[in-house]
């Protein structure tokens, strides 16, 4: 019997596949919960190097890497969600792309298991310091992001902007998003080395947010992490657990160390990405998760 033969008698229900053409069939993959959302582009994103003036920092400009999706659209409207992704401290941006971070966000896109978002990765230049002494508080807050809001398709919603960090930038992501919290809806804290100098105002900061405008938090460490971060995100989480602000805490397997971030990268985007779809369908609001 030849193969046409075969694979019609299987059709009609005459019997089971031949043993090694099965072997060869693949599942159809489900298309993802963006696949709707937007048009398929054949193109890759792209990133662009970007310098912006200001009076905070010693070099007079606060630089940055830019990821825009494929088929960037500049008059989107009404635009796209941003991530805000700050780097570890001995890094530069150029971090995030080690990791990949453009083909990954292409690929969850591309899928559909993420609506186009936009990524800013900013450089901070004086890592030393003690955050109060750097001026990239300022420079970030004050000149970056109102400069990404005049030159790129962003949507305004406080809901589409997040904001995460690794190591010193986590910590920065905790002082932003807390800090701040009018502006970034969630906030990613992978191995945050939590500031010492924020230990007094993150209590209030907490307390000075509504109950019903808590942003979205995701808290990651390997279980062999330094001792001193552990201890910083074990206090963290555990004030975020007695005050009753929802959260997700992960301790995984693993060190203080570029494969770590590496190996969980993809779960970061997606996790930032998941609240986006709601807002953007008309839906209700996201809730938050429930410290597991």
């Amino acid at each position: 019997m030849n193969l046409v033969l075969v694979l019609a008698w299987v059709l009609l229900g005459g019997g089971a596949p031949v043993s090694g053409l099965e072997a060869r069939l693949e599942p159809t993959r489900a298309p993802g919960p963006f696949a709707e959302q937007h048009t398929p582009c054949l193109q890759p994103g792209s990133v662009n190097d970007i310098a912006v003036p200001t009076q905070h920092l010693p070099q007079r400009e606060i630089r940055a890497l830019v990821y825009l999706p494929p088929c960037y659209d500049a008059r989107a409207n009404p635009g796209y969600p941003l991530v805000v992704l700050l780097h570890g401290q001995g890094y530069t941006p150029q971090q995030w792309l080690e990791m990949n971070l453009p083909r990954r966000a292409d690929a969850l896109i591309a899928t559909g298991d993420a609506a186009p978002f936009v990524v800013l990765m900013p450089y901070e230049p004086l890592p030393a310091l003690p955050p109060s002494q750097t001026g990239f508080d300022e420079a970030f807050l004050q000149d970056l992001l109102p400069w990404m809001r005049t030159r790129y398709a962003l949507r305004d919603e406080r809901e589409f902007w997040a904001v995460g960090g690794i190591s010193r930038g986590g910590a920065w992501a905790i002082h932003f998003g807390l800090g701040q919290w009018q502006r970034f809806g969630a906030i990613g804290g992978h191995s945050p080395a939590v500031f010492w100098s924020d230990g007094l105002q993150i209590p209030r900061w907490l307390e000075a947010i509504p109950e019903d405008q808590w942003p979205r938090i995701y808290l990651d460490i390997g279980d062999k992490d330094r001792g001193e971060i552990m201890r910083a995100v074990w206090d963290f989480e555990t004030l975020l657990t007695d005050m009753g602000v929802p959260h997700q805490w992960r301790l995984n397997v693993g060190r203080h160390e570029q494969a770590y971030w590496d190996a969980h990268l993809e779960d970061y985007l997606r996790w930032y990405a998941a609240a986006w779809r709601p807002a953007a369908t008309g839906g209700p609001s996201p809730t938050p998760e429930e410290h597991p």
